[in-house]
């Protein structure tokens, strides 16, 4: 009996039982169907991270602040006074500060080694948008990070190339702001109020270059200028402030070697971090919110594993039985020349074949029902835009399958080494 016989021959015996090997398959199934399903899960926020929250900035460009040597200030105590100090946004935290960065630390930081160019980031604080002498609406201003891509709704991104002022609006403002919609308003002239350290406020026009989707990666009501308009915002806002203290920055962008190891990476940090500086990449900032992802599918996964273990024991039992109701048979096929690594590999198969059959339909049964769920979840979920929640890699889904059908072959070795081991004469007295 060669190879293709041993497969027909499997194939043909696995519904012998019918009611036996159909429970064990649906069995299976409902592990494979969690399993896929819950990967589908990790693989969809994970691909929504990839594609809107990591658009955050460039793989190799690090944000560098200037610590305070304190830290975070306790909440309930009071908090000296530090000259040098620049809001650093701490949550709430009264004092939560970080030291300025001025030209001395820019130059510091692109001596280095490991640094490859340094840009200081402009903190701009306009006081409202408004459209055609309308409505005037607060608004923030923030820069794009070095490598940051836009989700867009309608137009394109500001460019940094252009002496035009261009913004780019966020949705969220569209229609407050008195246009029908997002194609509506690019190529429209807004103006933006900012006020300078004497009080006094100045009004500069810009055009919509593009609207932004909304996301949880930044404020939705965030203007994103562009290097054009940074400028003259900035210095608008700095009309009187003294020059020394113009040139001072919360944060600074580094870029590094776009092929530097995480090795590499963490031994730059900790250069940085003996400079008086810390670092911190897209990744980090990433990290903790993909680790919680990934935390919760593992902990989904291994009730998927504990299921599939479970339909194992199903497996040795169907085929222990269709052993024992096979042994005549079994003694033929080894009276007849079939030697004990054949009829091994015979119910092997039939156990691969179970295995198949449980973890195919479970995978695509999952992907009907996670296409369902994705479509529900993406209309309740309108601030979402372009969110899969269930996502399927026919990687992952093949692996599924190849690892219930290893679960499943090595369930069936026990049943398949009892009948290799029969003694056919034995099994020909059988009753």
């Amino acid at each position: 009996m060669n190879a293709s016989d041993l497969i027909t021959t499997a194939v043909s015996q696995t519904f012998r039982s019918k009611v036996r090997t159909t429970l064990t398959i649906l069995a299976i199934f409902v592990g494979a169907f969690t399993l896929t399903l819950t990967n589908g899960l990790g693989t969809g926020i994970n691909n929504y991270i990839d594609d809107t929250v990591s658009s955050i900035g460039a793989e190799d460009v690090m944000t560098v602040t200037k610590p305070s040597s304190e830290g975070l200030p306790d909440p309930t105590a009071p908090v000296e006074y530090d000259p040098n100090a620049i809001a650093a946004g701490g949550a709430g935290i009264p004092g939560a500060t970080v030291v300025a960065i001025d030209a001395d630390d820019l130059d510091t930081l692109e001596g280095i080694d490991g640094v490859l160019r340094v840009e200081p980031t402009i903190s701009i604080t306009p006081d409202y948008i408004q459209y055609d002498g309308g409505t005037q609406y607060v608004t923030g201003a923030g820069s794009l990070i070095p490598g940051q891509t836009m989700q867009l709704a309608a137009g394109s991104e500001p460019d940094d190339g252009s002496d035009v002022l261009e913004l780019a609006l966020p949705e969220a403002l569209v229609e407050p702001l008195g246009f029908d919609d997002a194609e509506a308003a690019v190529g429209q002239t807004v103006e933006i109020g900012i006020t300078d350290a004497e009080r006094q406020q100045h009004v500069i026009e810009a055009t919509v270059s593009g609207v932004t989707e909304p996301s949880f990666s930044g404020p939705t009501i965030t203007v994103a200028p562009n290097q054009a308009l940074t400028d003259a915002l900035s210095a608008a806002q700095n009309t009187g402030v003294p020059a020394a203290d113009q040139n001072l920055y919360a944060q600074a962008s580094v870029w590094f070697d776009p092929d530097a190891t995480t090795e590499d990476i963490d031994a730059l940090k900790d250069r940085l971090e003996d400079a008086g500086y810390s670092g911190t990449t897209v990744a980090d900032q990433l990290g903790t919110f993909t680790a919680i992802i990934d935390g919760i599918v593992l902990v989904l996964n291994a009730f998927a594993v504990i299921a599939l273990l479970a339909a194992s024991f199903g497996i040795v039992n169907t085929l222990y039985m269709s052993v024992q109701d096979r042994t005549r048979e079994i003694g033929l096929m080894k009276a007849m020349g079939m030697g004990s690594g054949r009829v091994f590999t015979l119910f092997s198969l039939e156990a691969v074949f179970i295995g198949f059959l449980g973890s195919a339909i479970g995978a695509g049964i999952a992907m009907l029902v996670g296409a369902g769920v994705s479509s529900v979840a993406g209309a309740a979920l309108p601030d979402l835009p372009g969110l899969t929640l269930i996502a399927f890699d026919p990687v992952s889904i093949a692996t599924v399958i190849l690892i219930v059908m290893g679960i499943a072959f090595l369930a069936g070795t026990l049943p398949a080494a009892r009948a290799a081991r029969a003694d056919p004469v034995d099994s020909l007295r059988y009753e």
